[in-house]
């Protein structure tokens, strides 16, 4: 694998829609957001106070984005911010050739529905209908319906995060979520770039999962959600 600059991965949401996937952003200044139906994931370039009212201008009165922080987030007028959970970001350190998928279904548009029906009933995390737009999402189907799935969601400079990591309940245990991984980190690194990932860091089964295949802990996140604050008439 090519040696990247490793900072970027300090603010990836960010780097990914200032540059890669500028195309699914919206906000055009110091703050970035994706559009609600991709990802709820928005960034800011520093966390000075007009980069975060630029964010908050860019949310609506009836909903939230979620932001990623490696530190606890400034008190800012007009938003509401309320710390959800930690993630812990890991790196993918093992080289890999790329996989056989034989099996294995090239998902796309027309697999939105199924793709979204998968993730709501196995909660791999957010998933919209239009989040098969962030990269290449790969699954598997048993009896025309979808039981696994995994993808590729942030792209920035050099790496490409693996998501949506899922499998119906009925299927697991078969290692169908390590094959699904290794196929497209095979191919994130044919194309030079390094996978990476982020999961709870309470998920102690899924941290093993990724150890066993290869990936780093790196650095823990906060996940905020923050809001506009409520005005009365």
């Amino acid at each position: 694998m090519k040696h990247h600059d490793p900072s970027l991965l300090d603010n990836p949401v960010w780097f990914a829609l200032a540059t890669k996937q500028a195309q699914l952003a919206h906000g055009a200044g110091p703050a970035r957001r994706y559009d609600r139906a991709v990802a709820p994931f928005a960034a800011v370039e520093t966390q000075a106070p007009e980069s975060l009212q630029a964010l908050i201008s860019l949310i609506s009165p009836d909903e939230s984005a979620s932001l990623l922080s490696r530190t606890e987030l400034p008190e800012v007028e007009g938003m509401h911010a309320e710390r959800a959970f930690s993630l812990l970001q890991m790196v993918d350190e093992k080289a890999l050739p790329i996989a056989d998928d034989a099996g294995v279904i090239r998902l796309q548009t027309t697999d939105a529905a199924a793709m979204l029906d998968l993730a709501s009933r196995t909660k791999p995390g957010p998933f919209g209908i239009r989040t098969i737009e962030t990269g290449n999402y790969i699954g598997i189907g048993e009896s025309g319906n979808l039981i696994a799935m995994a993808g590729e969601r942030m792209r920035l400079d050099g790496f490409v995060e693996i998501s949506a990591v899922c499998v119906d309940d009925g299927y697991r245990g078969r290692g169908i979520a390590a094959r699904l991984m290794n196929i497209l980190r095979g191919e994130i690194q044919a194309r030079g770039d390094t996978p990476f990932l982020h999961v709870r860091d309470d998920n102690a089964s899924a941290i093993k999962l990724y150890e066993r295949l290869g990936f780093k802990a790196r650095k823990m996140f906060s996940l905020y959600r923050v809001a506009p604050v409520a005005t009365t008439a």
